[in-house]
C-alpha cells in the first residue's frame, strides 16, 4: 500500500520541486543565461544505496529547457550531467543539511555543465523572506521567516546534541 501511495504522490511531489528550483533560477536571470546554452542536456541525481525498507524515489532527472529553466523528465536519455549520492543513510543525509553541510557528490558527464551547476550551487539562494512577504504582506512575512529561523536554529542545535551525545556514548568517547 506504501508502494503505490509513494507512486500516486511521486510525480506530484516531483513537479512542485522543480516548480521551485525554477522559481529560484528566475529570481536571477544570470542562472538562467548559464544554463540556456546547455539547453535539452539532461541533470540526473542517483541515489546510490536508498534503502529498500524505504518507498522507491522517483527518477531524479530534468531536462535544461530554452529558456534555461528545468523539465522534470523521469524518460529522458541523454545524461549530461550524472550526480551520484550515496543513500544508504538517509537519516545521516538529512541531520547532514539541517547542519548546512553539503554531500559528497560524484559527478560524470559534461565538463561545461558541471561547471555551470557547480556554480549555481554556489551562488544561488533562495529568498524566502521575500516570498513569504509578497504572500502573506511584509509583517507576517517577517514574522513567519524569523519563526522559521529560530526553528531550522533550534534544530542544528538539537542535531548537534544529539551528534555530541552519541558520539560520547561510543567506546572510547570519540
Amino acid at each position: 500500500m506504501l508502494q503505490n501511495l509513494s507512486a500516486l504522490m511521486a510525480p506530484a511531489l516531483m513537479e512542485r520541486l522543480t516548480l521551485v528550483v525554477n522559481h529560484v533560477l528566475a529570481a536571477e536571470p544570470v542562472a538562467m543565461a548559464r544554463l540556456r546554452p546547455h539547453a535539452g542536456r539532461t541533470l540526473r541525481l542517483c541515489l546510490d544505496g536508498w534503502p529498500t525498507l524505504l518507498p522507491p524515489l522517483p527518477v531524479l532527472c530534468c531536462v535544461i529547457t530554452p529558456a534555461g529553466l528545468l523539465e522534470w523528465s523521469p524518460q529522458a536519455t541523454d545524461n549530461g550531467l550524472v550526480a551520484r549520492l550515496d543513500a544508504s543513510n538517509p537519516a545521516a543525509l538529512a541531520l547532514g543539511a539541517l547542519r548546512g553541510e553539503r554531500p559528497d557528490l560524484r559527478i560524470t558527464g559534461d565538463a561545461a555543465l558541471a561547471a555551470e551547476v557547480d556554480w549555481l550551487l554556489q551562488n544561488l539562494r533562495w529568498d524566502v523572506g521575500a516570498d513569504l512577504e509578497r504572500v502573506f504582506g511584509p509583517l507576517a512575512g517577517a514574522e513567519l521567516y524569523r519563526m522559521g529561523g529560530l526553528l531550522a536554529r533550534g534544530l542544528r542545535q538539537a542535531v548537534s546534541g544529539a551528534t555530541s551525545r552519541a558520539r560520547s556514548m561510543r567506546p572510547g568517547g570519540l
